[in-house]
């Protein structure tokens, strides 16, 4: 039916309509009807896509852990364990790989090192004996041809971390080798490999200190009374106005 056949119609069906079409009223109206809808099919959008879309988000991050960590050494929910740790400004996302419940086999931080062209974001796997499993770049703005050798699809230097730990790599050593350490470094970009290595072994030394800090156990006051018998009066624990002010 031609468009204005429809109107005629409308018009015919619905008079009150046809004098209110006109009005400011009636054009509000409308607006709020359409905008309403379309909220309405947004939210019903949302609904059927934010599952499928969190899934999508958990698989993600479960191959990146897996790139540092793999499924073989832990069966718990890994992603359900994860942690906030601060140490001096540097922020750090933990997660902890335990092959049953009690029993860790390792961790995984999640961090940024300061690169050439901005934030390197970082994951980095630890095994229980603090040996390196692998570090991986997540995300980098690094120079293309240059700072992006961090990348495992470019170079494999990023391996050369694998099987370091605090206890077999002295301090001097964690630095590039134009620093005097035992990493190489880029010809042409020293910033980029120089800045992962001390987030990484920052991250060995910050990782190392929480733990202890968990495993120390709390000192525990103990109380120690004398016995009393009844020819000898209790013995005065708490001091007089006089020996307080002596």
């Amino acid at each position: 039916m031609p468009a204005k056949d429809m109107s005629t119609l409308i018009a015919n069906l619905f008079p009150c309509v046809e004098k209110l079409r006109d009005k400011l009223g009636y054009q509000v109206f409308l607006l709020a009807t359409s905008t309403g809808i379309a909220t309405l099919f947004l939210l019903l959008t949302n609904l059927v896509t934010s599952p499928a879309i969190a899934m999508r988000a958990q698989e993600d991050q479960l191959a990146g852990l897996a790139q540092v960590m793999p499924p073989t050494l832990y069966k718990n929910d890994i992603l359900s364990t994860r942690q906030q740790l601060s140490v001096q400004g540097q922020q750090y996302q933990i997660f902890t790989a335990e092959a049953e419940p009690g029993v860790i086999t390792g961790y995984v931080l999640e961090t940024e090192a300061p690169g050439y062209a901005g934030p390197i974001r970082l994951i980095i796997g630890v095994a229980i004996d603090g040996s390196l499993i692998g570090v991986r770049v997540l995300s980098h703005s690094e120079t293309p041809g240059l700072g992006d050798k961090i990348e495992v699809a470019k170079s494999d230097w990023i391996r050369s971390f694998d099987g370091h730990s605090l206890d077999n790599t002295s301090a001097p050593d964690w630095a590039v080798k134009k620093d005097g350490g035992s990493f190489d470094q880029f010809s042409g970009a020293t910033i980029t490999p120089r800045a992962i290595v001390t987030s990484v072994h920052k991250s060995l030394q910050d990782l190392s200190e929480a733990i202890q800090a968990l495993a120390k156990p709390e000192p525990q006051e103990t109380l120690t009374t004398a016995p009393i018998t009844p020819t000898q009066p209790a013995e005065r624990t708490v001091p007089t106005l006089q020996e307080a002010s002596s």
